[in-house]
């Protein structure tokens, strides 16, 4: 029988995070090891970051971060990914529970070519493709590991509450009580009201990034 892996130490923060229980407020910066698959991240926490690299722990914190903020400052993120490196965008990271139960939405095989799932497919693990006429679902393993879902509406429309219809049914998708997670660009202010709406809570912000060749 194959081993299960363990899971990364910063599953624990998210699904501690999860329950409110937040790391100290403390402005300290805790390093981790590199994410599965190669990919980094700095995840911020009110007054606490915690970083996933492949880089030394003791070098990462000589330059200076700090739980404030300054751990996902634009030339702290530079460093992280080395200068051939790419960089994500910063996303609030969002909570909720699992509906669990109802599993109304169908699977979708037909939007394999859809650039969320294309990019879901590129960064996340385990892709699940559900949906019907108010558009996309998408559920899958995050960075750490984290259940994760994302939506696109069709037609990149957010009115008539669609959104937020959307989500309340993808939890349904979600076993009951257990956490998923959702990374949300702070600028898509609809998106971020309909995942608020549909009872998501933030817990911080994040960036991912993958760092490129050493040279």
């Amino acid at each position: 029988m194959t081993p299960v892996p363990d899971p990364h130490p910063l599953l624990r923060y998210l699904h501690d995070a999860a329950d409110g229980r937040f790391p100290a407020v403390d402005g300290r910066v805790t390093v981790l090891p590199v994410l599965p698959g190669g990919l980094s991240c700095s995840v911020a926490f009110t007054g606490h970051s915690v970083i996933a690299t492949d880089l030394p722990g003791d070098e990462v914190l000589a330059r200076g971060p700090d739980g404030y903020g300054g751990a996902q400052a634009p030339d702290f993120l530079r460093y992280l990914a080395g200068p051939d490196g790419w960089i994500d965008c910063l996303d609030a990271v969002l909570a909720a529970r699992g509906a669990g139960g109802g599993h109304r939405l169908p699977r979708r095989t037909d939007a394999e070519d859809h650039p969320r799932v294309r990019r879901a497919r590129a960064l996340r693990g385990g892709v699940r493709v559900h949906g019907d006429g108010r558009g996309l679902v998408t559920l899958a393993r995050g960075p750490a590991g984290r259940r994760e879902l994302s939506i696109e509406l069709d037609g990149g429309g957010h009115g008539g509450g669609h959104g937020r219809s959307l989500l309340r049914d993808a939890l349904t998708l979600v076993p009951e009580g257990e956490p998923v997670f959702a990374a949300v660009s702070p600028g898509n202010a609809r998106s971020l009201r309909a995942f608020l709406a549909a009872g998501f809570v933030p817990l911080g912000s994040e960036v991912v990034l993958r760092r490129g060749p050493s040279v």
